[in-house]
Order: structure tokens, then sequence, then C-alpha cells
């Protein structure tokens, strides 16, 4: 009988660590999702500014798919991504679906997507 509750306590801390593991990899797992989606982006609008001769800004992802020739996820559930052009720069943002402040940004400037929302 003690060997059993034994066993069964060790199960349930391996268990409570696989848990708390898991969070932090999906977090981690969804915040590479967007940065890999911001540069995808970016060079999209890199290619429609050669194209076109300017860059495409929208808040819509159906028209960011359609305009930049990509295939993004629609339905939103995780991220949200938005396009915007300042100054003759393009900016691409990722905003987290169920925290509005979970944010990536990144500009046609940058190397690296970084947090934060675009000017």
């Amino acid at each position: 009988m003690i060997e059993i509750i034994i066993a069964l306590i060790i199960v349930a801390i391996l268990s409570t660590l696989a848990l708390t593991n898991y969070g932090s990899y999906k977090e981690r797992t969804m915040d590479k999702e967007a940065k890999a989606n911001l540069k995808l982006i970016i060079a999209a609008e890199k290619i429609y500014k050669l194209e076109i001769g300017a860059y495409y800004g929208t808040t819509q992802i159906a028209l960011i798919n359609e305009n930049l020739r990509l295939l993004l996820p629609t339905d939103e559930k995780n991220w949200k991504y938005i396009t915007t052009v300042s100054a003759g720069n393009a900016c691409a943002e990722a905003t987290r679906a169920t925290d509005a402040t979970k944010r990536w940004k990144m500009s046609n400037t940058e190397d690296e997507p970084g947090s934060g929302a675009c000017p």
C-alpha cells in the first residue's frame, strides 16, 4: 500500500512539472509563430513595393493575404496582424488575440522582430 502511495506522489510531482513547462513552451512557440509571420509580411512588403512602388498598409488580414500574396491564418485565433505605412516605411504588427498587451512588431528597416507596437 505504501509503495502505491509513493508511486502516486511521484506521478503527481512529475505531472505538475510537465504542466508548468508546457505553458512556457506553448508561449515560446506562439511567439516564434508571430515572429516568423512578421518576417514573411515584411519580405512580401518589400516585393510589393518593388512591383507597385509603395508599401501596403491595412488592418484586415484577408487583404494582407490577398495583396501581399500570403497565406496567413485568417481565423485570428492566436494572432491579429496589421500593416502600417508611415514616413515611407512599412511596419507589421502581431497582437495576441487573447492578450492585447502581448505584441511584436517589425519594420522594413529592422532585421529581427521586437516587442512593442508600430508607430
